[in-house]
């Protein structure tokens, strides 16, 4: 695949405010005129997808996004307490992983928010038949939404819906100027000109959409897989869950979990860090441990102490095995969740003895059972 010698994009000003059931075609078309912008083929139209869900319906009643979120979320991925309320990404209904599941509550009524398109590869190509039978041009679209990025701040626009368009470029298998074949390299392509386009659209100058000039090698005459095929299935996702979410879901408790609350955005002191541990083993249904009273001491150092059941007449005694492995499962849940909040812990048990301590008084070096304890012991400072 040729790169072009050139490329030009122009925002396309000249729409306004566009309300439900508006004829969203007549608008971009219009626009161009506007713009002093002609269609040639080749051309690819990129269009934020507000305006996009805004001529299709999609606002909801609703003073904050919480509600509207969660209607449009399929899977939690990672989740925070901000100052603002709970922050939420999620996998969401339109298909990519993204902040509030893309929920926008900016230039819209007061107590509505708007939702993305349900289909955005639909709305695509649904808009480019319209164009072209209207213009009579080869062209492609792209429908855009902005979205942050996992290791890097800020956020870039990037393809929602595609249609008549390459979404990506697939160079493996070609070889490098020192003959090295590419293995790894699959350019998204759709993504690169939903960038470019908000380079030019910008956030605040109202214009919601960008024509692109230089890629008609690119443009298709079907519609193309559409920008489905830029996500990952569930086995090629390395990061299907925030760090904290994954030792949670490891345990039984996934985001979302009734009585659970998320981490907070500033995660605090390490007690507290210790307690929130201890908080959501004690939610685990596996290997249930109802009744275990766990003690979090502030230290120095912060303690979570486990009790081990008094030691019976017959150690072998089933239901006082049982109590044992529950307080062991326990202490290991705390210890994990520790770790994922970003402390080192070290777990220590009682030293065993082979039979009970005649003392009255048992410390917590006492045998197994003896109202010993197992503990998880905070070591050095947070490293998150």
């Amino acid at each position: 695949m040729s790169e072009p010698a050139a490329l030009q994009a122009w925002a396309v000003g000249g729409i306004g405010e566009v309300a439900p059931g508006d004829d969203l075609t007549a608008l971009l078309l219009a626009g161009l005129r506007v713009s002093r912008l002609q269609l040639r083929d080749g051309d690819v139209l990129a269009v934020s997808s507000k305006v996009v869900s805004k001529a299709l319906g999609l606002t909801v009643p609703g003073d904050t996004r919480d509600d509207a979120v969660l209607g449009q979320t399929v899977r939690v991925v990672a989740e925070r307490v901000t100052p603002r309320g709970v922050t939420r990404i999620v996998e969401s209904r339109s298909g990519p992983v993204l902040a509030a599941a893309g929920v926008d509550n900016s230039n819209v009524a007061p107590g509505t928010v708007l939702v993305l398109p349900p289909e955005p590869d639909t709305a695509a190509r649904l808009l480019r038949a319209r164009l072209a039978a209207r213009s009579g041009r080869r062209l492609g679209v792209v429908v855009t939404d902005t979205m942050g990025r996992p290791w890097r701040d800020g956020q870039v626009d990037a393809a929602l819906g595609v249609a008549g368009l390459a979404v990506t470029d697939d160079l493996r298998g070609l070889v490098d100027g020192y003959g090295n074949a590419l293995e790894v390299t699959v350019r998204a392509v759709a993504d690169e000109v939903a960038a470019l386009a908000d380079l030019v659209k910008g956030k605040l100058d109202g214009h919601p959409a960008a024509l692109v000039r230089g890629l008609a090698h690119l443009v298709t005459d079907d519609d193309g897989p559409g920008a489905v095929a830029l996500l990952r299935g569930p086995d090629a996702d390395w990061f299907r869950w925030g760090h904290v979410e994954a030792v949670r879901a490891s345990v039984g408790v996934p985001p979302g979990t009734d009585g659970v609350p998320p981490v907070p955005l500033a995660p605090g002191k390490a007690v507290d860090r210790l307690r929130r541990a201890v908080e959501v083993a004690l939610a685990s249904p596996h290997l249930p441990a109802a009744g275990i009273d766990v003690d979090v001491a502030a230290g120095p150092p912060p303690c979570a102490a486990v009790p081990l059941p008094p030691a019976p007449s017959d150690p072998g005694n089933p239901a006082h095995v049982a109590a044992v492995v529950a307080a062991g499962a326990l202490a290991q849940r705390i210890a994990a969740l520790a770790t994922a909040e970003g402390l080192t812990v070290t777990l220590t048990s009682p030293s065993p003895s082979p039979s009970p301590s005649p003392s009255p008084s048992r410390s917590d070096q006492g045998s197994f059972g003896d109202q010993g304890s197992l503990r998880v012991t905070v070591e050095g400072s947070p490293e998150l």
